[in-house]
């Protein structure tokens, strides 16, 4: 089972943390982390786009001029595609680029990504992190006393409005619950703080 250091948000080492196995040190499958990926930013298009088709555009009711003997090639309207203000060839409109994968591979996806995180080093295990009150600095210091300088997850068990307000103005950090973590979100950041309820419960929840 991997080990690693469990800190407080002093930046202190408290003590040690094993992770499961069949979470934290399955080999990673970058192929379904790929998928996964495309999976979850194809679902946040909105698919709004839209553009007229010459049988929408306005206008090109009447031939612009007589089919023959002026010397000019034949038009039947103005608004073909290769007029200026003619309508789209093959125009889009709104669709929905939603698709699902099978659950195995999204699970597999999953435990890729944090796996992929404990063998780079990149995962702080934290004892406990709780606010009295929202205030960013406490974040900010936290992080320095943690060494952490890059683009930076943060995960916790349950909602927390005192860290997730301390933490929402600071640029690169976002913070996540367990229940809406995803793959994309775990590759796209590069370090991964999470709390150790909250390590017990993903464990909970991807066993």
């Amino acid at each position: 089972m991997p080990k690693v250091a469990l800190y407080n948000i002093g930046g202190q080492q408290v003590g040690d943390i094993e992770l499961k196995d069949s979470i934290f040190g399955v080999n990673v499958n970058v192929e379904a982390m790929h998928q996964v990926v495309k999976m979850l930013l194809a679902n946040r298009r909105q698919g709004t786009q839209s553009a007229l088709t010459r049988a929408e555009v306005r206008g090109g009711g009447i031939k612009p001029w007589r089919q023959k003997g002026t010397g000019r090639a034949r038009h039947g309207s103005i608004r073909s595609p290769q007029w200026t203000h003619g309508g789209i060839v093959f125009a889009p409109k709104p669709r929905s680029y939603r698709y699902t994968l099978p659950k195995k591979i999204r699970r597999i996806a999953m435990k890729s990504a944090l796996s992929s995180k404990v063998n780079d080093n990149n995962i702080i295990v934290l004892d406990e992190l709780n606010f009295d009150a929202p205030k960013t600095k406490q974040v900010v210091t936290m992080l320095q006393n943690l060494n952490v300088d890059s683009k930076t997850l943060i995960v916790l068990s349950e909602k927390n409005e005192s860290v997730e307000k301390s933490a929402r103005n600071i640029p690169n950090v976002k913070t996540s619950l367990v229940n809406t973590l995803n793959v994309y979100d775990i590759l796209n950041y590069d370090k991964f703080i999470i709390t150790k309820s909250a390590v017990e419960k993903v464990e909970e929840v991807y066993v």
